[in-house]
């Protein structure tokens, strides 16, 4: 094993700086994936569970989700909530049961509902209640890709070493290119944070600014 005394932040920027193997690069026709962005996660200094990496983040993520409907492009919401009892948790509910806790954040609750900033269209997005870190994860989202023909997926949300990385892996694990949008991601903690990048970036996606991808469907349209 390889030591180092750089920081997990250290290293993901040398990485970004200096990447050692080339991107996997854009599909022909992406799915707009966004994370997990709920209360219980978006709204710092009401919800404990709550985080925030960069201030713009839901900024770019509206940005984003306008750019993709210009196109006709799918978007797709993810969101946790479970039953009362909580039993379609699973184990993953099992190690801790406080009022924050994962399994506690109920169909319906005010901690389930998508942030109030999000530019939600209910009625053409794609909303789903994921029960497991992945969205891939016992979810129609692949059917909804192969019905729209898409065969590479743009990320954001949270977490990024979390929901969204298992995401990624998942994806990858299905066959489709992968796009983390780095503005667009977040975590609770500073490091596992840039682990994630880091990670993700030598593995299993691209790591792409928010203006990349913006980039990259002007050129496409």
């Amino acid at each position: 094993m390889q030591t180092s005394t750089m920081t997990a932040r250290e290293m993901y920027e040398n990485i970004k700086n200096n990447p050692v193997r080339p991107r996997f690069g854009f599909g022909k026709k992406p799915i707009l994936i966004h994370i997990d962005l709920q209360n219980s996660y978006t709204q710092v200094g009401t919800y404990p569970t709550a985080y925030e990496t960069n201030p713009e983040q839901l900024n770019y993520v509206n940005a984003l989700t306008t750019a993709f409907r210009e196109q006709n492009l799918p978007v797709v919401w993810t969101y946790v909530a479970y039953m009362e009892s909580g039993e379609d948790c699973g184990v993953w509910g099992t190690r801790t049961d406080t009022p924050d806790s994962l399994q506690n954040i109920k169909v319906g609750s005010k901690r389930s509902e998508l942030d109030e900033r999000l530019d939600v269209d209910r009625v053409k997005d794609i909303i789903i209640n994921k029960r497991m870190a992945s969205a891939f994860f016992e979810t129609h989202l692949r059917s909804l890709m192969t019905w729209h023909q898409c065969d590479s997926v743009i990320l954001t949300g949270g977490s990024t070493s979390g929901c969204v990385r298992a995401t990624a892996v998942d994806a990858l694990s299905c066959g489709y290119k992968v796009a983390v949008v780095e503005e667009c991601v977040a975590d609770k903690h500073e490091s596992p944070h840039f682990a994630s990048l880091y990670d993700l970036a030598v593995k299993y996606a691209d790591v792409v600014s928010y203006q990349e991808v913006m980039d990259h469907l002007k050129v496409r349209g």
